[in-house]
């Protein structure tokens, strides 16, 4: 059995190939055009690093699907599943487009969130409304938006398959913007359940991860089955995630995290973990007497975290991301046993076992 340390470095090694890979790509299909103000700040965040994830995960499903060694071929001229009759060329399609359209759509989001949430840093750098202004970051979102189905649109699949990926991209973002508004909605209740929160999670989060497993399904030809299991892969482990960042932002050292240890409990954001203690009549608004991120101290944060562990609320969200990971590579089974989809698997635990 790997060790969560063996299985870490494999991942990250995994990622760090395919992300030198995406990140050759991005200039190639978003270049720096005019307005050129517009489009530097469209691919402010892109440039500024990233580990990549989502569109590791499509890449490496299309090498599962293919059957064919990892990073060995050349995902601008990949196989599709239809390879044709004997004597003729494979058929092929330009993979590393719809891995560059996922990654755009993600920082589209991510710069709409740090307005909403006004934000200062994003990645180390900077937000992009505090390093441009207001209305640039506003429009290169809108841009990056955009521009995510114009990458997809070229990844060359058959007309019937591009509109099927363009359906599933539009339906994610449709889906992100719902999730948002429920995160927003949930910070003035105190009654969510924790159905509600996953369905939150859900469709903020976990979507993007199930495009970005699927559509390598979709654009090669996969059948409807495979195309399913992909996206419900992809929808667990995002969710998983999710779910295990609200554990890490307690029980991770702070200068691991990068912030303050305990900052979502100290500004009463909505977790699967508090939203489990108030069912446990845990008192969550008054675990710690401060809103102020850096007057808490790590004594209080301490005994907050005592009190939810005894209400077995931190359990209940290991467990819960722990399930979903499980069901996640249950749903692998539809693919060829090959070592792309050994590494599908990896990913999977990875994300719940990661430190920082």
């Amino acid at each position: 059995m790997t060790s969560p340390k063996a299985r870490e470095e494999a991942v990250l090694e995994a990622v760090r190939k395919r992300r030198e890979r995406v990140n050759e790509a991005i200039p190639e299909e978003l270049p720096i055009g005019r307005p050129e103000r517009l489009y530097e700040a469209s691919r402010y965040l892109l440039d500024a690093g990233g580990k990549r994830l989502r569109p590791t995960v499509l890449l490496t499903t299309g090498e599962a699907l293919a059957d064919v060694p990892p990073l060995e071929g050349d995902y601008r001229e990949f196989p599709t599943l239809n390879r044709g009759e004997p004597g003729e060329t494979p058929a092929t399609i330009d993979i590393m487009n719809a891995a560059v359209s996922v990654e755009v759509i993600q920082s589209f989001t991510l710069i709409h969130d740090d307005i909403m949430d006004d934000d200062d840093l994003r990645r180390g750098v900077p937000a992009v409304h505090k390093a441009y202004d207001l209305e640039t970051a506003i429009l290169a979102g809108d841009t990056l938006y955009s521009k995510a189905f114009e990458i997809m649109l070229d990844a060359g699949a058959d007309p019937q398959r591009t509109v099927e990926a363009l359906d599933i991209l539009a339906t994610t973002c449709t889906k992100i913007c719902e999730g948002q508004s429920l995160d927003v909605t949930f910070e003035e209740r105190e009654d969510v359940s924790p159905e509600e929160y996953l369905e939150m999670v859900e469709q903020k989060t976990a979507v993007l991860y199930a495009a970005s497993a699927c559509l390598p399904a979709v654009l090669m030809g996969a059948d409807d089955e495979t195309v399913d299991a992909l996206y419900g892969y992809g929808l667990d482990i995002g969710c998983a995630f999710q779910i295990q960042d609200d554990v890490l932002d307690l029980t991770v050292p702070s200068e691991k995290l990068g912030k303050q240890r305990g900052s979502d409990l100290v500004e009463n954001k909505q977790t699967l973990i508090t939203v489990h203690a108030r069912e446990q009549d845990v008192d969550v608004e008054n675990l710690i007497d401060t809103t102020d991120v850096d007057a808490v101290t790590e004594a209080e944060i301490d005994e907050a975290v005592a009190k939810l562990e005894e209400a077995g609320s931190i359990g209940y969200a290991n467990e819960m991301a722990r399930d979903l990971v499980d069901r996640g590579k249950d749903r692998l089974e539809v693919l060829p046993d090959n070592e792309a989809r050994d590494l599908l698997f990896e990913i999977a635990d990875y994300l719940i076992e990661r430190g920082y």
